[in-house]
């Protein structure tokens, strides 16, 4: 059985290593996480970058990958604390970007800066708790190849962007956003889409909402 099998498996065990990889309380692993461990653990293609100001909030028990010329750019946190992230080949995480796990990203996609995507979601029900101390849920998000996700923009838990879609700028998606269509707005919906009979991107006339 392999050694993180085994962490995994033992609550106890897992406990006292996620101490010695995270301080007590906090979400960013320690200096010697990223030194050491990371390098080892998470396989790491020589041509990807991630600048030297970025955050990887990245531990072993969960899967890290970051494909074959992609970039991280500066200030950008990464973390797959609560869920996996898979990053495809020649994708690029803008300045100031935000990826929470569980999270799947394509090839070929273009984050802007400052985009948030969240798999993760804070418990609230309970009024005699506090918020931060309610458990989490997660639900992947998915973006396909070839999108672009306009800078400021926010994609909430359990969506999937389509292959070459278009999420403009300040926009929050909370619904599922069909392949080939650009989307805007709080909520997004569907302003253009490509109408391959035409072979051209067609003007929705009216505003439509994404479908449920």
């Amino acid at each position: 059985m392999k050694p993180l099998h085994i962490i995994r498996q033992n609550t106890t065990l897992k406990r006292f290593v996620h101490y010695l990889l995270i301080p007590t309380g906090q979400a960013r692993p320690r200096r010697w996480v990223s030194w050491f461990v990371n390098p080892i653990v998470h396989d790491r293609h020589r041509t990807s970058i991630v600048r030297s100001t970025a955050r990887l909030d990245v531990l072993p028990f969960r899967v890290f990958e970051l494909g074959i010329q992609s970039t991280v750019e500066d200030y950008s946190v990464i973390n797959n604390g609560v869920g996996d992230i898979q990053i495809g080949d020649f994708c690029r995480i803008g300045i100031g970007s935000v990826v929470i796990g569980p999270v799947s990203i394509g090839a070929h996609v273009i984050l802007a800066q400052h985009v948030v995507m969240s798999g993760l979601n804070h418990g609230y029900e309970d009024i005699n708790t506090p918020i931060r101390l309610q458990p989490v849920t997660t639900q992947p998000i998915v973006v396909e190849d070839e999108c672009w996700i306009g800078a400021n923009s926010v994609i909430t838990a359990g969506v999937k962007i389509g292959k070459h879609s278009v999420v403009a700028g300040g926009s929050v998606v909370t619904k599922d956003v069909p392949p080939y269509c650009i989307v805007a707005g709080n909520p997004a919906r569907i302003i253009k889409q490509y109408d391959f009979s035409q072979n051209e991107w067609v003007k929705v006339t009216s505003v439509s909402k994404i479908p449920a």
